[in-house]
C-alpha cells in the first residue's frame, strides 16, 4: 500500500528500526525491490535521485506508483536527493508521496529558508518532508552529483534543533561519517555513534543515514538501535545487480532480457535482504 513518508517512518521511529530506502534507476531494479521486500514482509521506500528519473523517463512512475498501492507491504516513494524547490514541485506533479530537499551545501540561513518553502508547499498536498544539516562525503564519481563534498562537515545538534524548529520537517539527514559511493581499500569507514545519541536525544524526529553503503555492519546495526529510521542503500544494490550482469553477459550468444535479467535481480535481492534484516525491518510490516 501507498503511503506518505512521514506515516511510514512514524511507526519505525516507535519500533526503533530502520526503513531501506532503495535507489532503483530501471523497471527490473524496481520489480526486484518490491518482490524482496514483500518476502520479507519488510516497508520500503522506492527512493528515485533527479538523474536517475531522468534515466527513468516521468512515463515510468505512474507504473512505480501504481505497484506500490497494490504492494502487500506499506511502500513511500521518494524523491531523493531534490537539489531545488522546482525539482520538489516536480515530485508532487509526479505523485511521490515523500521528498527530500538538499540544501545544506548552502549557508544554514538558506538552508532553512528553501527548506522551509519546500516543507510548507509539500505539507499543503500530503507530502512529507526531509531535510539535511551537514555535508556528506564523496568518494567516486559516480556518486550523486551536487550532493555531497570531499570532506564531511558534521551535524551539530543544536543547530540541527533549531533548523528542525524553523523548517517543519519531518525527518532530518544527519552527517555523522557516511558518504555517498564506495569506499577505496585505504580508507575505513567509521560513524560517530556518540554524535548520533546526541542528536536523538535532541530531536524526536526519524533521522536518516544516506552514504549507507560500505559502512560496517555492527555501526550500522547500532545507528539503527540509537534512532535512525531510515538509511539510503544505492552503490551495494548497484553494484551486485552489474556485476552479475556482466557475469551472465560473458556468454555472448545471450540476447533476451528475460534471460539476461534474473539472475542480476537475485544477486541484488541478495544484497537487499541482508540489509532488510541489518535495519530489523523483516516482519514490520505487520505493525501497519
Amino acid at each position: 500500500m501507498l503511503m506518505s513518508g512521514k506515516d511510514l517512518l512514524a511507526v519505525a521511529n516507535e519500533n526503533y528500526f530502520a526503513i531501506p530506502a532503495f535507489n532503483i534507476s530501471d523497471w527490473a531494479m524496481g520489480k526486484g525491490i518490491f518482490e524482496i521486500s514483500e518476502k520479507l514482509r519488510a516497508p520500503l521506500m522506492v527512493a528515485i535521485h533527479p538523474d536517475e528519473v531522468a534515466h527513468l523517463g516521468r512515463d515510468a512512475l505512474p507504473a512505480i506508483i501504481q505497484r506500490a498501492h497494490r504492494s502487500s507491504v506499506p511502500v513511500a516513494i521518494h524523491w531523493d536527493h531534490g537539489g531545488s524547490y522546482e525539482q520538489v514541485l516536480e515530485a508532487i506533479q509526479y505523485g511521490f508521496t515523500s521528498a527530500m530537499i538538499d540544501a545544506s551545501m548552502q549557508p544554514f540561513e538558506d538552508n532553512v529558508a528553501i527548506t522551509r518553502k519546500v516543507a510548507d508547499t509539500a505539507h499543503a498536498v500530503g507530502l512529507s518532508v526531509e531535510g539535511e544539516l551537514g555535508t556528506i562525503g564523496k568518494l567516486d564519481e559516480q556518486a550523486e552529483e551536487g550532493v555531497a563534498v570531499s570532506a564531511i562537515t558534521y551535524t551539530d545538534p543544536q543547530q540541527a534543533v533549531e533548523y528542525v524548529e524553523r523548517t517543519g520537517i519531518d525527518s532530518l539527514a544527519v552527517a555523522i561519517g557516511t558518504a555517498h559511493g564506495l569506499y577505496p581499500k585505504h580508507m575505513k569507514p567509521e560513524l560517530k555513534l556518540d554524535l548520533l545519541r546526541e542528536i536523538k536525544e535532541l530531536l524526536p524526529i526519524p533521522l536518516v543515514l544516506h552514504g549507507g553503503s560500505g559502512n560496517p555492519d555492527d555501526e550500522i546495526g547500532q545507528s539503527v538501535k540509537l534512532g535512525v529510521n531510515k538509511i539510503n542503500i544505492s552503490s551495494d544494490i548497484k553494484v551486485a545487480y552489474h556485476d552479475r550482469m556482466r557475469e551472465v553477459l560473458a556468454d555472448t550468444t545471450l540476447r533476451e532480457p528475460l534471460v539476461i535479467q534474473p539472475p542480476a535481480i537475485a544477486a541484488m535481492q541478495e544484497v537487499a535482504a541482508q540489509k532488510i534484516h541489518l535495519f530489523d525491518a523483516a516482519g514490520k510490516a505487520d505493525l501497519y
